[in-house]
């Protein structure tokens, strides 16, 4: 617990203490309390006791986490209301989640049905990631996107459904600033409006009267 604490100093520029992070994070309390439903449901067997401990976190902390599912160290769930990790989503090593994020399932199937999400990866808020799909180390999910496919390592998706672009230097960044994330959406319209204005210049040249001698 004491590195996830380091974690959220490094990461969150409002946390002024430790003691602050451990009384009022509830994102802090939700990985606590999941450690012991966890531990519960994987070692002891107690699964309802398990479910009990799961639901009393998400009764106090306002986000959901499956006693099941598999969370690494330095975790931290920024704010975290409203968030939801499904029973099978695996989440790896110094992974951020805003508040809003969903780690679920697209149906009714048995097994992994749910996320995994590799070391250092970043959901913004809002965002849903969905199905046994990956997200490959540092990637980046943009607020709002919806994520049905797997993005690879140092990859940002973007969008609903969202587009993955890997060719940016800006998603290397340790923590995902939403005011310099890219839209491939966008950057594609404005390829698209670089090349009709090239296209327009040169019919003007071609159609324009010839210079009497």
């Amino acid at each position: 617990m004491f590195d996830l604490i380091d974690a959220v100093r490094r990461r969150d520029p409002a946390a002024r203490s430790a003691l602050e992070i451990v009384l009022t994070y509830p994102g802090v309390h939700a990985v606590a309390l999941h450690r012991l439903s966890h531990a519960l449901w994987t070692r002891l067997r107690l699964r309802t006791v398990a479910r009990l401990v799961s639901h009393f976190g998400r009764f106090v902390t306002g986000i959901e986490i499956h006693p099941a599912a598999r969370l690494g160290r330095r975790v931290f769930i920024d704010h975290g209301m409203g968030t939801v990790i499904g029973e099978t989503a695996i989440v790896g090593d110094d992974c951020l989640l805003y508040h809003g994020v969903t780690l679920g399932g697209t149906g009714k199937e048995k097994g992994k049905r749910h996320p995994t999400l590799e070391e250092g990866v970043v959901v913004g808020a809002g965002a849903a990631v969905l199905g046994n799909i990956t997200l490959g180390r540092n990637a980046k999910v943009g607020a709002g996107s919806v994520v049905i496919q797997d993005v690879p390592p140092d990859c940002t998706a973007v969008g609903v459904p969202a587009r993955v672009v890997c060719r940016d230097v800006r998603v290397h960044a340790d923590l995902l600033d939403h005011a310099e994330l890219i839209d491939p959406i966008w950057e594609k319209l404005s390829a698209l409006q670089d090349e009709l204005h090239l296209a327009e210049r040169e019919i003007r040249e071609r159609t324009k009267p010839k210079e009497q001698g």
